[in-house]
Parts: structure tokens; sequence; C-alpha cells
């Protein structure tokens, strides 16, 4: 039976609705939850870009000189998320990244920034990502879930690196961040304009565009080839089950800072 892309989607449908009915978003109950939350989660957001790198730097041209890519649709693809991404627009008008923005929603809210901007500063220092994170006090699921973006980006495989992309992160955002909005507007309202602009503009553009795209990717990068397609398939399962081993450690986080209060 040959694997195609609605084969994958429905492989992944189990783990899909593990992640979208996870115990995680009944605990973002206060806003001490959500600053737990966020603290952990910004290393997801951090580490995307990275694969997002990984797969510009594969799939369009970044040196000199210039040739032709394979596949001129795919490089599009990459550098609108790279634009979005890297250069986007705040609620200001300002070009920010969407990790910037990430670590203002997390300054406004009360969320500590400490150990992402020691982890960052470790990495400008050219210190390796495995040995940056490791003596940080994070929960295994946070070290789990970047170690292992960072093991489909040494794979140096496009069709892996986009699996871990699209079904970890670009395909599961826009239902998972519903969640985490209708949870956190319940209360406080004004303190998460930031995080609400920020998970909005996810939303416009993964549910909207980027996710439907990331889809005919995998699609061109698979081609007719079973064990790419296999291979991307496991990928996308270890993706998902890594975003579910994150979001058991910060519900376990959040369930006993509760029990300390």
């Amino acid at each position: 039976m040959n694997i195609t892309i609605e084969s994958v989607e429905n492989a992944l449908k189990p783990l899909r609705e593990a992640l979208n009915s996870h115990k995680l978003y009944s605990n973002l109950a206060s806003v001490n939850d959500i600053k737990t939350f966020m603290e952990q989660h910004v290393f997801a957001v951090w580490d995307f870009m990275s694969l997002l790198k990984a797969l510009q730097n594969h799939l369009t041209n970044t040196s000199v000189p210039w040739t032709p890519v394979k596949h001129p649709s795919t490089a599009r693809f990459i550098n609108e998320i790279v634009l979005g991404e890297e250069s986007d627009i705040n609620e200001f008008g300002e070009p920010k990244s969407h990790f910037e923005m990430y670590l203002d929603a997390m300054q406004q809210i009360g969320a500590s920034t400490t150990n992402i901007e020691a982890f960052i500063k470790k990495i400008d220092q050219g210190i390796a990502v495995s040995k940056a994170i490791e003596v940080l006090n994070l929960p295994k699921g946070t070290k789990d879930f970047v170690a292992f973006s960072f093991k489909a980006i040494a794979t140096k495989a496009p069709h892996k690196i986009a699996a871990a992309f699209t079904f970890g992160r670009e395909d599961v955002i826009p239902d998972m961040f519903f969640q985490i909005i209708n949870q956190s507007e319940q209360q406080h309202k004004a303190s998460y304009s930031k995080l609400t602009y920020y998970l909005e503009r996810h939303i416009e553009l993964d549910g909207d565009e980027h996710g439907p795209l990331s889809l005919k990717m995998i699609e061109e990068l698979c081609g007719n080839n079973q064990i790419k397609w296999t291979e991307a398939l496991e990928t996308a399962q270890d993706a998902l089950r890594y975003r579910i081993a994150l979001w058991d450690g910060i519900s376990a986080l959040i369930t006993s800072n509760k029990a300390l209060a």
C-alpha cells in the first residue's frame, strides 16, 4: 500500500487527538499557569526557527554564485515563512521576529525569561545546543523536545526536517493555540494583549496559508519515493510524541506549582 499525504494524516489522527485533548489545556486556569506554560514553550518557539532555517538552507539557494533551485514553489513557501517568522509586524507596526514577540508577551504577563535568555547567550557564544540546554533547570520533556528538533536537522534530509516542521508544528499550532486562547482569555484579558496578538498571527498564517502549503511541501519532497514517505511518517509521529511529552512536562510542572502554592 502506497503512503500518501492523506494516509499520513490519517495515521497521525490518534496522536493529534491526544495532543488536542491534552489535560494541559484545562490546567491553564490562572495567570501563574500561563507563566509556567510560556517559560517552557518559549524553547519550542525558539527551535522552530532552526527547523525553518535548516529548510531554507536545503530548499532555497543561499550560496554564491546562485543557481536555480529544484522546487521553486517550495522555495517560495519557505521564503514566505521566513519573512513572516523572522521579520513580521507586531501590534505597533514594528518589524520583529515571532520569537521576540513571544518574549515581549512573556515580559508583559510577568513570566520569567531568565532561562531562555541564558540559553540564547550561550548559543551566541558558540556553545552547542545540547550543552547550552543541559545546564538549565528545565523539565526533561522540554530538553528532549529541543533535542529531537536538532536530531531531525542533523539528518540533513529535507523530507524528515519538513515532516518535523509540518506535522509537529505548522499543522498542529492552530488547533493547539485556539485551546490556549480559550483558556487564557477567561481572566486578566488585558495582560494577554501581546500573547493574544502573537497567537492570532500564528493562527492566521498557519491555518489559512502555511498549513495547507506545508502539506504540499511534503508531497513535493517525498514524490513517489515510498522510503521517504515512510521516513516522513515516522518523523511526524515522533514529532507529535515529543510535543505530547513536552505538554506532559509542562502540565506536571503546573500541578506541582499549585501544590506548593
